[in-house]
């Protein structure tokens, strides 16, 4: 089951030529339920774990001789591991409740941009591109169709990739022989859809491709109209300020 974390403390102790120690508390959980949090407190000296306090296991561990030394000692402080033993309630509990009620309830529909590109292989293959972006949660599912069928073969996609601003993206590839008629679409489910949102390939140019197509051929045209009506005229200039000469 996957699991999400909250990073709810980072505490600087100690730095000094080099040296820092610094504590971490953090609230791994499944859901806002008592029993699906685990409480986190790690103790790292140079980037080194060297204790840890999991409500996984009620107590302290140490990974290396110094942190062995201080869990015994930590683990043997009655009123210490009784503050520690109730963190997971009274400090991940309520933040983990406000994250559901102001985060991680929301969610923000996916975008779907649909283009075709080469292959690697080249051939006579074709590769459509199927990019979603701006969706939240993370959960999505990206598939393909073809003549309404399942398409599987050739299907690569991209791990679900952070924006940094809580959206996410994620980009799936088909590799496949073209076909006379055949209908090939993009197909997104994810939790703020109310039904999959299918996106067809339009193998046709794009309006956006034809437009431009279609201004650069009237411009060529009228630069044309217009070199043919200088030449005439330059033609015409040159007749008539001609000096004729007469003949003895």
């Amino acid at each position: 089951m996957s699991s999400s974390r909250l990073l709810l403390l980072f505490l600087s102790l100690h730095a000094a030529d080099g040296f820092m120690e610094f504590v971490t508390d953090r609230c791994v959980f499944n859901s806002s339920e008592l029993q699906d949090i685990e409480y986190i407190r790690s103790y790292f000296y140079n980037k080194i774990e060297y204790s840890r306090f999991s409500s996984k296991v009620n107590k302290f561990v140490g990974f290396t001789e110094p942190g062995v030394r201080n869990a015994a000692g930590w683990n043997n402080d009655s009123s210490l591991m009784a503050g520690m033993r109730a963190q997971r309630e009274t400090y991940c509990l309520n933040n983990i409740q406000n994250w559901y009620s102001n985060v991680l309830t929301k969610s923000a529909p996916p975008r779907v941009l649909l283009s075709s590109t080469t292959p690697p292989g080249g051939g006579q293959s074709s590769m459509l591109v199927c990019s979603v972006f701006d969706f939240f949660p993370q959960k999505i599912i990206v598939r393909w169709t073809r003549d309404g069928r399942p398409e599987t073969s050739g299907v690569t996609s991209t791990d679900e990739l952070p924006d940094g601003d809580w959206y996410y993206q994620v980009h799936s590839h088909l590799e496949y022989t073209p076909r006379s008629g055949e209908k090939i679409s993009c197909v997104v489910e994810h939790l703020s859809l109310s039904e999959p949102l299918v996106t067809d390939w339009d193998p046709s140019m794009p309006e956006s491709e034809r437009n431009q197509i279609a201004i650069g051929a009237s411009g060529l045209v009228l630069g044309l109209t217009l070199s043919l009506a200088g030449f005439i005229y330059y033609q015409r200039k040159s007749r008539g300020g001609r000096i004729l000469v007469p003949n003895n």
